[in-house]
């Protein structure tokens, strides 16, 4: 279209300049449980009376209120206010309101503390489910969340407390607000363990216990990482005259006066930023004995072991919503006169994702399955949760942030932007890896199951094994397993590489006997055999690409 000025043909600046094409649309409205590994693994661990809730809370998940409530609880990060106006101490935390919408959905679900008093079979399956659909929208928010569900076992330690909380924790009702536990109508658990000077090395902790008269104990020192203060009570560790011991230390006590929680300082953490972390400490602090004096490590790790089934959830849970992310912009943007989707190089790398998500996703369900089993009696199932949990919270999260990266990437610089979530995804991916022991302390764990539990090797061992025959290079890599295994000399110089090489042959014999042929080939090629390329995408010649692809999310 041209115009003239005096003889001279002019161009007109094109009027279209702000028309937008060929840019992905958000990606709200949908189910975000309508994923069939998720939905496989739910009926195979024995919840499927679960699906309709699930997919209720999946629908919501995808909604564009929530996303909106996600973006919102990070964009407007907790404040610490530590006096009133007139110089009183409060230490209170105050949250934006979309927070506070997240957290009552999470809590009204029963994906905090609820499960524990369900006595349905699958009842710890179903929560996992439903945790990491939901918290594939927002991840802060599932750290009061997780610390919540997994404080009931560790309580358990003392009947009479437990007695008394365990109704509450166990509550749907979501009633935020610093007032005595016994007024609530539902309550909320964190923990306190490391402190500066030791971080995991918890028996280097210097905080205080010392018991008075009327048999409740008062603490003195100052924790390092204690998150979601605004909660109603926290186990904490500290040093008795019996040894490092666990307690049990409310915001507010029984006669609605406030205990010494002093919060110095919120953390100004790499992500996970809707969720506040602090640095209490504590002056004359009440506190209640949980389990016996001396026995602090062993009390908690009843808790410790439920955050780190958790880490994997939540680590499988971000692995595919970034996984979904790409692929919804994959499946909606051109370039070089194709779709993204159809294009051979980036179909190589999406499959290589949800071969990576799909994974992950089976052995968290799996790790979830043995958590309901364990709690009801099977001994077999307990001894295999010693060593799998340790190997699925190393791997899972350690994948993590690659995949995000690589998912990330297949956004171009549009991914790059805060608006496309990505960038958010990304921040929280590290997290799952540090919390609950860095991938160091897991291998070594690992190495001190293999140790003192040689029931969890065998029940591991069972596990792998009942796919045997069915794949070589899944014989042959557990062959090699078993090499290793069998190589007591520099154990802990090769702990991470055994620990990935258990992970690998779990997740292989998974997918061997649960997942569809394409998916398992494709597997067993790029993951156990010797074709392994170094970055996603390198997925070998031959692999049935489309086979892999149709397992990923629906209604994208």
């Amino acid at each position: 279209m041209t115009t003239t000025a005096g003889n001279r043909p002019v161009s007109n600046p094109t009027a279209r300049t702000h028309e937008v094409t060929n840019q992905t649309p958000p990606l709200v409205g949908h189910d975000v449980a309508d994923d069939p590994v998720l939905l496989e693994g739910v009926r195979r661990e024995g919840a499927e009376w679960y699906l309709d809730d699930l997919h209720r809370v999946g629908r919501r998940t995808g909604s564009e209120e929530v996303q909106r409530w996600a973006e919102e609880a990070n964009r407007h990060e907790p404040e610490l206010r530590t006096h009133d106006r007139y110089g009183n101490r409060v230490d209170e935390v105050d949250f934006h309101p979309s927070y506070h919408s997240l957290m009552n959905v999470a809590i009204s679900e029963g994906l905090a503390g609820a499960p524990w008093a369900d006595e349905r079979p699958g009842a710890h399956v179903a929560r996992a489910a439903g945790f990491m659909v939901w918290s594939s929208a927002e991840a802060g928010h599932g750290c009061p969340v997780s610390m919540t569900y997994a404080a009931v076992p560790a309580l358990r330690n003392s009947p009479e407390l437990a007695a008394e909380y365990e109704p509450l924790l166990t509550s749907r009702v979501y009633d935020p607000g610093l007032r005595a536990p016994g007024g609530k109508r539902g309550i909320l658990a964190g923990m306190g363990m490391t402190e500066k000077q030791g971080g995991t090395d918890v028996r280097t902790n210097t905080t205080s216990a010392v018991e008075a008269a009327d048999g409740s104990w008062r603490l003195r020192g100052h924790k390092w990482f204690t998150s979601a203060p605004m909660n109603d009570l926290f186990l904490v560790l500290a040093q008795a005259p019996g040894g490092l011991s666990c307690f049990l230390v409310p915001r507010v006590l029984p006669d609605g006066s406030r205990n010494t929680f002093r919060i110095q300082r919120l953390k100004d953490k790499l992500g996970n930023r809707s969720n506040a972390s602090s640095e209490p400490e504590f002056d004359d602090t009440v506190a209640w004995l949980v389990g016996d004096e001396g026995k602090g490590v062993r009390t908690i790790i009843d808790m410790v072991t439920m955050t780190r089934l958790d880490c994997i959830l939540g680590s499988a849970s971000g692995t595919r919503a970034a996984l979904a992310q790409a692929a919804h912009h994959a499946r909606h943007r051109s370039v070089f006169g194709a779709e993204l989707i159809d294009q051979p190089l980036m179909r190589n790398v999406l499959a290589d994702l949800a071969l990576e998500s799909e994974a992950a996703t089976t052995l968290a369900l799996r790790v979830a399955g043995a958590t309901d089993r364990a709690q009801r009696g099977d001994a077999g199932e307990r001894a295999f949760l010693r060593l799998a949990t340790a190997v699925g919270k190393y791997w899972v999260c350690k994948r993590q942030p690659s995949a995000v990266a690589e998912a990330l990437e297949c956004l171009g610089g549009n991914g790059y932007d805060e608006a496309s979530g990505m960038p958010r995804l990304y921040r929280e991916a590290p997290l799952n890896g540090i919390w609950e022991g860095s991938g160091n302390v897991n291998a070594l764990d690992v190495l001190r199951a293999l140790g003192r539990e040689p029931e969890s090797l065998e029940a591991f061992r069972a596990e792998v094994e009942a796919a045997a025959g069915a794949d070589a290079r899944l014989d042959a890599a557990w062959r090699e397993v078993r090499g290793e295994l069998a190589r007591p000399e520099d154990a802990e110089l090769r702990a991470r590489r055994l620990v990935e090489r258990l992970a690998l042959v779990l997740q292989g014999s998974l997918l061997v006997r649960h997942a569809p042929a394409p998916v398992a080939d494709a597997f067993c090629a790029s993951r156990l055999a010797g074709d392994r390329g170094l970055a996603f995408g390198t997925l070998p010649a031959g692999t049935d690409l489309a086979g892999v692809l149709e397992r990923l999310p629906a209604g994208l």
